[in-house]
């Protein structure tokens, strides 16, 4: 068997074949059209019938090399980026280009054995499309709000709408309303920024509506979760891309970040909060975690009993989060079982 590696880029991508020893064998570089990854397959198929492609995990590169790909029957295999620098670091030649990615690719992808296989992009994409464009959206308004708030102040000191009061549309229409009696440029920009903030608000609450819509019928089980709204289900179904890529609940938790860290110091051993993973993932954990710690009597009483016995309160939360990574793990499974 031969193992494909694959720096992709832009415009070009770069394949090294190796052997099952991790000796290279081969090199190209091609285009990245459906024609040119035909001819790229056309040459891995000169060098072996059983083969897996490797591909460094960054989707948005490769997506469509992916799709031709396993349109033709491949088997194609997902390598974390750091598993690619520390191959890197370990070769025996020295500097960074496409050739030397690629192959420390391949080999990263012999080296591990369970590295999640890469699938079709399903209805869980749309869905993360939808929330980072809500989410750009959010932060285009807060400039502009940021921009309309200094021009209020130089109209009047005294004029200083309550915080996060100007994303609701009723608030802009009184702001409006009043800018309207004013002469001069900067009421006049005012206006137009107000008018601006409007159209974003009603486009993002749109979107949300769509969101929340298309969340409940991917994931009725996860939204049934305590403190998971449809917004947070949402950034989870999007950031988890695929729950069936994780062999465990362990392997998701250490995706997420959620899984402790050890921190033994002397006799006394302990876990801390971990800082890696995917960190969107992490956040949407912890906004279940914070709103099932206020309102939750289970989560309550965990904390409660972890603080009892000599946690503090993040080692405390750190539990909540962990247990909760297993319960939306076991949601994102249920929901993932065809209905009959």
């Amino acid at each position: 068997m031969v193992v494909i590696g694959i720096d992709a880029h832009k415009r070009t991508h770069t394949a090294v074949i190796i052997d099952g020893n991790g000796r290279k064998l081969a090199t190209k570089t091609c285009e990245t059209t459906s024609k040119d990854h035909l001819s790229l397959l056309r040459w891995a198929a000169g060098h072996g019938e059983e083969r897996v492609w490797a591909v460094e995990d960054c989707r948005n590169m490769t997506r469509r090399l992916e799709r031709d790909l396993l349109a033709a029957g491949e088997r194609i295999v997902r390598v974390p980026p750091k598993l690619m620098a520390h191959a890197r670091d370990a070769a025996r030649t020295y500097g960074k280009s496409d050739p030397i990615d690629a192959l420390a690719v391949a080999r990263a992808a012999l080296r591990e054995d369970d590295l999640p296989t890469a699938h079709l992009d399903g209805p869980d994409r749309d869905l993360r499309l939808l929330v980072d464009h809500r989410e750009d959206l959010i932060a285009e308004r807060t400039r502009a709000v940021n921009r309309l708030r200094w021009h209020l102040h130089e109209l009047d000191p005294e004029w200083d709408p309550p915080a996060r009061s100007l994303d609701r549309v009723s608030n802009l229409d009184h702001v409006l309303h009043r800018l309207t009696q004013l002469p001069g440029v900067v009421a006049h920009l005012a206006t137009m920024i107000v008018q601006r903030c409007r159209n974003l608000t009603e486009e993002i609450n749109a979107i949300e509506v769509e969101i929340r819509q298309l969340a409940e019928k991917l994931a009725p089980a996860l939204t049934a979760v305590p403190g998971c709204g449809a917004l947070t289900a949402a950034k989870i179904l999007g950031e988890t891309a695929g729950v069936t890529r994780f062999h465990s609940a362990a392997a998701y938790a250490r995706h997420n970040g959620t899984a402790p860290l050890p921190v033994w110091s002397s006799n006394r051993a302990r876990h801390r909060l971990s800082r890696t993973g995917n960190r969107q993932l992490n956040a949407a954990l912890h906004r279940i975690a914070m709103t099932q710690a206020r309102c939750h009597q289970p989560a309550k009483d965990l904390i409660a009993r972890r603080r009892t016995a000599g946690d503090g309160g993040l080692e405390a939360l750190r539990v909540l989060k962990r247990r909760l990574s297993d319960v939306v793990y076991q949601a994102l499974r249920t929901d993932c079982i065809p209905k009959a």
